[in-house]
């Protein structure tokens, strides 16, 4: 039995998430068919996480065990020419027997897009968020240093009946804002992530730049461990996995 480790990248914009839906098209179901149709079985895919409605992948890793002999480096290929163009396969590699895509995985990257123009970017329609007002980019990166180290993010967190128990202790090794042009660009990695809490903390710190929030609030809304102290939950489109670190 070969445990393969796959290496993706996806277009969320077509796609309701990850996961597998009853009435919706999802990356896993897309990839399952066309994996299927080379493998002549359905494995059971294990993906690194699971990616909401409209969110998109630089970086997608999943596994699977199979029997099947094809080569690593003609699954490649294989999976392209099945595939969706709203997809692609980067690499293909043996793993070991132990290699879980989610529960080997050390931390993520992900990153989040804004243009920031009084005038909407039709070629990033369903890629960024379309922001106008001017943006200060040195009090919300003054805000970034609050979210550095572990905390208990449950203030940056959707919570619903599935997720009311559990440690909400995350570790944020980076965080910092970019601008190039008009593109704005959130930058976050951390050991793992909460539901939302990339698009959470991505709205807070528009509410930084906004006024409505202080840089040094961040703590105290960090402290606080009410969801209602945050600031909104940013649109999904502009939210990228980027890396996933072994």
């Amino acid at each position: 039995m070969r445990n393969i480790l796959v290496k993706m990248k996806y277009d969320g914009k077509y796609y309701h998430g990850w996961q597998i839906q009853k009435n919706a098209v999802t990356v896993q179901e897309t990839f399952q068919n066309g994996l299927k149709s080379i493998l002549g079985e359905l494995p059971d895919i294990k993906g690194c996480s699971r990616t909401d409605s409209g969110v998109h992948a630089n970086m997608y890793c999943l596994n699977f065990h199979t029997e099947h002999k094809i080569p690593c480096e003609r699954l490649v290929p294989a999976l392209n020419s099945r595939l969706p163009k709203s997809m692609a396969v980067m690499s293909a590699e043996e793993a070991a027997e132990e290699f879980h895509a989610r529960y080997s995985c050390k931390g993520k990257e992900y990153i989040y897009k804004i243009w920031n123009n009084a005038v909407r970017e039709p070629f990033l329609d369903g890629y960024a968020l379309h922001y106008w007002y001017q943006m200060d980019i040195e009090r919300m990166n003054e805000a970034c240093k609050y979210f550095i180290g572990t905390h208990d993010f449950t203030s940056f967190c959707t919570v619903d009946n599935k997720r009311k128990k559990g440690d909400f202790h995350r570790t944020i090794t980076d965080l910092h804002v970019d601008k190039s042009g008009d593109l704005i660009t959130v930058t976050i990695s951390a050991d793992g992530f909460l539901y939302n809490m990339v698009r959470i903390i991505t709205g807070t710190l528009i509410g930084v730049s906004e006024g409505k929030f202080n840089p040094s609030d961040m703590a105290e809304i960090i402290n606080s461990l009410d969801r209602t102290k945050a600031g909104v939950t940013a649109p999904p489109e502009g939210l990228y996995l980027n890396k996933v670190i072994y």
